[in-house]
């Protein structure tokens, strides 16, 4: 179940403001107001269901009668022709409804199938991947939760959720010492304390001021081979960088703890799912 559900309308409804704007005239210029239909949502490639409870929350927030059965559940595989739900119901909702319910179910789903590859690349390493904060205006819980359906892991949900200093604060703060010890002065002290670190000796400087995290951007295996080495496990590490760009099991093997990879939110391709009807009756 997706939780913050009073957020998740307040993104349905503003989704289906932004489609339907003053009204849906091609639907209620050409379909019976009394008229039922049931349609077949399907998948038509390969990948992972994720977003079912969000479409039929669309659905039944144009209209009560709409029924949307579930056919499989988030997180399934599916193969091309899966039928992942049936909807039943006033035809005019549920046409009405049709492109904002698959913009989402496609979307969720399109990054639960990436989260789900990347995961399966680094299983059995001790490694995890995790999201970024680099997602959609709006839509970050959804798409946060749709990493977590595909097998990958979250990283901080919002700027509040932890310390994570990174090249412009450490610049501002006058480096990486005194920017982990304002950190610890000011910084709620349940949280962990992140430092990015280009290089080797921005790593001893994070070691020095006693980070919980240390991040490795953009480094090559061989540095963040040496770089774990020199943490010694006084540190989690995390692999930061381009990540869809390298090889992630090689990356894991070189003894990172995390993998975080900003493209499984930011430019992922969305699944690509139809609705088409089935049959109709008139009530």
């Amino acid at each position: 179940m997706i939780t913050h559900s009073l957020h998740t309308d307040q993104i349905i409804r503003l989704a289906l403001a932004e489609d339907i704007g003053t009204g849906d005239v091609t639907t209620t210029s050409v379909v019976p107001a009394g008229r039922s239909i049931e349609g077949h949502l399907k998948a038509k490639e390969a990948g992972i269901i994720c977003g079912l409870e969000v479409a039929a929350r669309v659905f039944s927030m144009l209209d009560a009668g709409i029924q949307f059965i579930n056919k499989c559940a988030d997180g399934d595989a599916v193969d091309p022709g899966r039928l992942i739900a049936v909807i039943r119901g006033p035809a005019q909702g549920i046409l009405t409804g049709e492109r904002v319910a698959l913009n989402f179910l496609q979307r969720l789903s399109g990054i639960a199938t990436q989260a789900r590859l990347y995961a399966d690349m680094v299983k059995g390493t001790g490694a995890v991947v995790t999201d970024t904060r680099k997602t959609t205006p709006g839509m970050r819980y959804l798409e946060k939760y749709a990493v977590k359906t595909g097998g990958a892991s979250n990283h901080r949900m919002n700027l509040a959720d932890g310390v994570l200093i990174k090249d412009n604060h450490i610049r501002a703060a006058g480096g990486i010492i005194a920017a982990v010890n304002m950190a610890r002065e000011k910084a709620p002290r349940m949280l962990k304390v992140e430092v990015e670190a280009e290089t080797l000796e921005d790593v001893r400087e994070a070691l020095a001021a006693g980070a919980d995290i240390i991040m490795l951007d953009n480094m090559d295996v061989a540095s963040m081979q040496e770089a774990v080495r020199m943490i010694g496990g006084r540190a989690l590490v995390e692999a930061s960088g381009n990540m869809d760009q390298r090889d992630l099991r090689e990356v894991a093997l070189a003894g990172v703890d995390m993998i975080s990879i900003g493209a499984l939110s930011h430019s992922v391709r969305s699944l690509d799912i139809s609705l088409k009807f089935t049959s109709q009756e008139t009530s």
